[in-house]
């Protein structure tokens, strides 16, 4: 991300300055294709409170030169009243394929201050289909080493390369490249961007994604050589099983043909003339490199006496190529991706390496990641080193690879011989901790290896830590959970023969990775994923992208196409929901529709998934009727709060019509819901399961009178289960806040500090560095045993922060406008210290307590505000910078709410301390 840091303008406020400008999210961003590209900034204040913008001015210009001489001959806004510093739409004149625009923005605040920004640019996309010249290349037949009969699919990568000449001086060049499923851009011998397996994944028949590059630096005046190396990834089917579905899975999977490639590179020449140079036949290339398969479950092999030296620079010999084939187009629409692409963001060094009994070589990584090992070798030509990798050991030297099902999961390596040799793969990836590497003709070091950790460039947005060494350990398994997770899409699992994007997994998972990564565009580009996979009639399936064509028309997992619009608007200010929302109603009357019986629609699927079985069970989920909840309850449910979403949605577009309907639409529900499943003479809901009465109180489900006695049941189920977790990932999406909202914060503690079964600690307790997608992830059968999976998170993650650490949004000023502070304090927790970088600026809520006192450092943003709750009632125990807190004009006593003390203020850092007791 890119800091631009700025002097203030002339002003006697010294401190105040404009950062972090941003096109659409991203800064610097090249291959915008949005006609009204959307405008971000945020503004630092030294130690200045309070500071507000109170208005702004932008300029956008076709050069640098032009703004700095205050002239913005593509936009001036002139000067705007108003505090939007987010998202700020641009109402310029029609902006150009392939032009670079610069532009700066202005800001004024309440404290009679001002500041200007640098310069920053973005450069637009083919914005009309009708200029793309490239045609679809590729080889469009099997090699000679691949096997076309087997279910293991396996290509050799493609190479392919073109020679042309510029006689003129250029002034700007981009690449614009779509290589399927992936695809390595290479000019004049140096690999274009630190991107790998790139592009994102998508739906191919459906959309079609291409990445932008500026090549300008790469690029001469004379001859160049372009050079593309072409993977499978999941364009090429990863496993063939003639038609049918998977014997494993019972579901079948797409296969959408050989690699192919599109390439338009566009040069403007300093004279202001264009020449595009693109992919067609006259292309070369061949299958005969290095690289002979690649496959995401079962590895890559390469062939180091294989390697084409010099095939990605100027005269080298290709007569030995074949002409490239045409291909067709994949049949999606072209559009420019605007997510990040994965990129290696971590590198890990072996813990330890022992000689097997066998002769092979076991490396402990000492974490579970996901990504792949890079070597350097010494040995003979024709030596083959085979890595295998694994999550976990059978014993000491063996793998445990049971729970990786069909995946092959290995990488070969045949040596040139010679010197030593360093070698990574490109178009695989593995989930592992453990690597069994054989074929070495000396004892290695741990200095000759090297785990590469690859997820979506999306920066890391928060930090959390406390008094707990449990939670602690968590939340470090949490986060290489979910960022070995992101794969373009939000994988369910790195390591098996699986790896897909279940929409029901991320229903709240997504909510609390929001406060770890930056991963607004991510979650933003799979909805609009799942808006491509509605089937005309409003169906919508349960896994977006489709290589897995699951579609079984419940309603949790589809849900995912309300719930998470509403986390990018919270979280975010994403305002993307009016986008999907005739999506999102066309789901909704479908299914209304389709399987409404008596006012309620109790399509369910897969239930409560994953209720813990008992201890030291090999099942996969406990088949205890007592504590398997009824798949209708939870269907009706989750249809009643995406209805109550829906309306929120209505509201906000002023859409009166339809928050009429949906509002007379979840009465009809409710009326029918409590009917059907509420026990009055009892006082819970169906067979009183803990997930039985949760939904529906969370939901709003239960009359007013009836909660307190709903949530006592709760309360009992949870004691029956010795205060441990006890229902499946549908309940566990709001069992934290449903505790806390209700009284029992402690026990909620309890449960995220417990380390026996079943709990996220007896994970930790077990050797766990990730996430497991069992409760009893250690002795369960290894057909569903993930070890890196993050559905259980349930809502720990938000629980995290917004409870322990109290650092959530406003539901009406979203994107952290104003803080809500309101941290739980419990018992037996000393110290949380929390930082979430919003799109506002950092902001931070450090605690400490004892028997007689807090002290709480807190930290708000400028342009925003905060709302603190104190767990007193009298403002003359608090002090702030050492004076009373009546004394501080920049803070504003509210009273008493919700029982605690609340106090308003602006932005600034804050230096609180209550007396609990008298000293």
């Amino acid at each position: 991300m890119l800091l631009l840091i700025l002097l203030s303008c002339g002003t006697t406020k010294q401190q105040l300055k404009v950062q972090q400008l941003k096109v659409e999210g991203r800064s610097a961003f090249v291959g915008v294709q949005t006609p009204e590209p959307r405008l971000s900034w945020q503004l630092q204040a030294g130690k200045e409170k309070g500071v507000k913008q109170v208005a702004y001015e932008i300029k956008v210009a076709s050069s640098p030169e032009l703004l700095k001489q205050g002239n913005g001959n593509i936009w001036h806004s002139g000067r705007v009243p108003s505090a939007q510093s987010l998202d700020v739409v641009f109402k310029g004149a029609g902006l150009k394929s392939d032009e670079d625009y610069y532009w700066q923005v202005t800001v004024w605040t309440n404290r009679g201050d001002a500041a200007v920004s640098d310069v920053e640019h973005w450069r637009m996309a083919l914005l009309d289909t009708l200029e793309w010249k490239a045609k679809w290349i590729g080889l469009d037949t099997f090699s000679v080493t691949d096997a076309p009969s087997q279910t293991r699919t396996r290509l050799a990568a493609r190479y392919l390369r073109k020679e042309t000449t510029t006689t003129k001086p250029v002034k700007r060049v981009t690449a614009y490249i779509s290589g399927l499923g992936l695809g390595e851009l290479y000019i004049n011998g140096n690999k274009i961007s630190q991107d790998v397996l790139s592009p994102t994944l998508t739906d191919y028949s459906k959309r079609v994604p291409y990445t932008s590059y500026d090549i300008t630096g790469q690029w001469k005046t004379g001859r160049n050589a372009i050079g593309v190396i072409l993977g499978n990834g999941r364009y090429f089917n990863l496993r063939d099983f003639g038609g049918k579905p998977s014997p494993i899975t019972g579901i079948k999977q797409v296969n959408y043909g050989f690699p192919r490639l599109l390439l338009q590179i566009r040069v403007t020449f300093a004279d202001g003339t264009t020449t595009d140079i693109v992919s067609d036949p006259s292309w070369k290339v061949t299958d005969q490199g290095p690289i002979r398969a690649n496959n995401e479950y079962d590895g890559e092999t390469y062939d180091a006496r294989m390697e084409l030296s010099g095939w990605d620079q100027a005269g080298f010999d290709d007569a030995g190529w074949r002409q490239a084939d045409p291909m067709d187009a994949p049949g999606g629409a072209l559009f420019a991706q605007g997510n990040e692409n994965i990129r290696i963001n971590d590198t890990v060094k072996p813990r330890s390496v022992h000689r097997t009994s066998k002769g092979s070589y076991i490396l402990d990584m000492g974490q579970n990641m996901v990504g792949w090992l890079q070597l350097k070798v010494k040995g003979r030509q024709n030596d083959t080193v085979r890595l295998v990798f694994a999550e976990r050991l059978k014993n000491k030297d063996t793998l445990y690879l049971a729970n990786l099902r069909d995946a092959q999961v290995t990488d070969t390596y045949v040596l040139k011989g010679g010197d030593v040799e360093s070698w990574e793969p490109r178009f695989t990836y593995h989930g592992f901790r453990y690597v069994e590497i054989s074929g070495l003709s000396s004892k290695p070091s741990l200095d000759d290896f090297t785990g590469k950790v690859v997820y979506d460039h999306v920066p890391s947005i928060g930090h959390f830590e406390t008094s707990d060494s449990t939670i602690n350990q968590i939340y470090h398994n949490a986060w290489w959970t979910i960022r070995g997770n992101y794969r373009g899409i939000p994988t369910d699992c790195p390591q098996r023969d699986e790896r897909v994007a279940w929409l029901g997994d991320r229903l709240m998972s997504s909510y609390g990775e929001s406060f770890l990564f930056d991963n607004a565009r991510f979650y933003h580009k799979w909805m609009t994923d799942a808006k491509a996979a509605q089937s005309e009639n409003g169906s919508l399936p349960d896994i977006v992208p489709g290589y897995w064509l699951q579609h079984t028309d419940n309603v949790t997992y589809p849900s995912a196409f309300i719930i998470i619009p509403e986390m990018l608007r919270k979280q975010f200010g994403d305002k993307t929901f009016r986008e999907y929302y005739p999506y999102m109603k066309k789901w909704m009357l479908y299914m209304w529709n389709t399987y409404q019986k008596d006012d309620l629609v109790l399509k369910d699927t897969y239930g409560d998934w994953c209720v813990a079985p008992d201890e030291g069970s090999d099942a996969i989920w406990t088949n205890d009727p007592k504590r398997t909840t009824d798949g209708g309850l939870v269907g009706a449910a989750y249809y009643y709060y995406c209805a109550t979403l829906m309306e929120k949605f209505a509201a906000l577009q002023s859409l009166s019509e339809d928050v009429v309907w949906f509002a007379g639409l979840r009465e009809k529900m409710k009326r029918a819901f409590n009917q059907k499943f509420f026990n009055p003479q009892k006082g819970y809901y169906a067979n009183n399961t803990i997930t039985a009465n949760l939904l529906p109180l969370t939901f709003g489900l239960v009359p007013e009178e009836k909660r307190p006695g709903v949530f006592d049941e709760i309360v009992k189920g949870i004691k029956t289960n010795n205060n441990h977790v006890n229902s499946g990932i549908m309940g566990m999406m709001w069992l934290m806040r449903g505790l806390s909202d209700y009284g029992r914060p402690d026990l909620a503690y309890t449960i995220a500090t417990n380390r026996s079964y079943p709990s996220w600690g007896y994970m930790v307790a077990h050797g766990a560095t990730t996430i497991w997608e069992l409760w009893n992830g250690n002795t369960a059968d290894p057909l569903m045993n993930s070890w890196n999976h993050q559905m259980l998170l349930g809502d720990l993650l938000v629980w995290y922060y917004e409870y322990l650490a109290g650092i959530k949004s406003d539901d009406a000023e979203t994107a952290f406008k104003k803080v809500i502070m309101n941290p739980l304090f419990p018992e037996g927790l000393d110290d949380v210290n929390a930082s979430y970088q919003s799109r506002y600026g950092l902001i931070k809520s450090h605690w400490k307590k004892d028997k007689k006192e807090l002290i709480w450092q807190v930290t708000i943003p400028p342009n925003s505000t905060a709302a603190l709750y104190f767990p007193v009632q009298d403002a003359g125990v608090i002090d702030e910078g050492g004076k009373p807190v009546r004394d501080r004009k920049e803070l504003v006593i509210r009273g008493m709410e919700q029982n605690r003390l609340l106090v308003e203020m602006g932005s600034g850092t804050y230096h609180f301390r209550v007396r609990l007791q008298k000293n």
